[in-house]
């Protein structure tokens, strides 16, 4: 189905600040989607990424049976004539697989026309934006991420066609699951069909769009968490730290005791021993009685 129509995209700078919307070149973007045309392309994509290796032997490869296994008459058994038999144990197999190629072949212009047909049916959906130009000194993942964040596109399968090859772009994006950086000139109807939403520099469209003053990101504000109705709580058993910490002041109070009964046990003792210093009263001589 052909419907002519004119398609635009919206534009945005490198670093997600809003531009006027751009009208899509009409010689690729017409309105056509193809649908048997796409689903012939990519299943001939997915049947060329098979490599096609599964193998198995056959009879005359399988090692060892030559000789007969036994005698043709006289064991009361079948007869044998080799042990590679599909049925033996260990023997060859039948009809199994053997590699072989999965590659499918399809024309030039019907991959052209389902090329085409993908790129109208993303334009359609709105989910087709044009980036004004790629132009990283070095690979930075974060700075990527930000344009992604900013264009509210987290979480989803992004397709981003460059005019060229940049290897700080495909660098930036390589480590991010959900972004796929390709040159324009190589993407397939499976990508875009891949992707949820496809990003485009303006130079590989043949547009130029002139620089434009850069706008910062508008804080994004935070959902309040509704609050959660409180649950009834049951007294928990005490855990064995808490219960030696409790038992431990009344450890330590015993042990005062005996230490205070040992300073009253020292004071006696000090008290005998100023006792015993003191000097004697001296007793009168027997020499003195005798004289009176």
């Amino acid at each position: 189905m052909a419907e002519h129509t004119t398609l635009h995209a919206a534009a945005y700078t490198a670093q997600g600040t809003a531009r006027d919307k751009v009208t899509l070149p009409e010689g690729l973007f017409d309105g056509t989607v193809n649908m048997p045309v796409m689903h012939q392309a990519v299943k001939a994509y997915l049947a060329n990424q098979r490599q096609g290796n599964a193998a198995t032997k056959i009879r005359k490869y399988v090692i060892g049976g030559n000789q007969k296994p036994w005698r043709q008459k006289g064991t009361g058994r079948a007869r044998q004539g080799s042990a590679r038999a599909p049925n033996w144990v260990g023997g060859g197999t039948v009809f199994g697989p053997i590699p072989r190629s999965y590659a499918q072949y399809v024309p030039r212009q019907v991959r052209a026309l389902a090329r085409k047909s993908a790129f109208n049916a993303r334009a359609r959906e709105e989910a087709l934006f044009v980036i004004d130009r790629f132009d990283y000194d070095a690979p930075k993942t974060s700075r990527l991420l930000a344009l992604l964040e900013r264009l509210d596109l987290t979480g989803r399968k992004v397709l981003i066609l460059t005019d060229g090859v940049k290897p700080n772009v495909f660098l930036s994006g390589r480590n991010m699951p959900t972004v796929h950086v390709l040159p324009y000139s190589d993407v397939s109807t499976y990508h875009l069909l891949w992707s949820d939403v496809v990003l485009v520099e303006a130079g590989a469209l043949g547009q130029t769009l002139a620089p434009i003053a850069e706008t910062e990101a508008e804080p994004k504000a935070k959902r309040a968490k509704p609050a959660k109705p409180a649950k009834a709580v049951k007294p928990k058993a005490e855990p064995k730290a808490k219960a030696k910490a409790k038992a431990a002041p009344r450890k330590k109070a015993a042990a005062k005791k005996p230490a205070a009964k040992k300073t009253t046990a020292a004071k006696k003792a000090a008290a005998k021993k100023t006792a015993a210093k003191k000097p004697a009263a001296k007793k009168p001589s027997a020499t003195k009685k005798k004289g009176k």
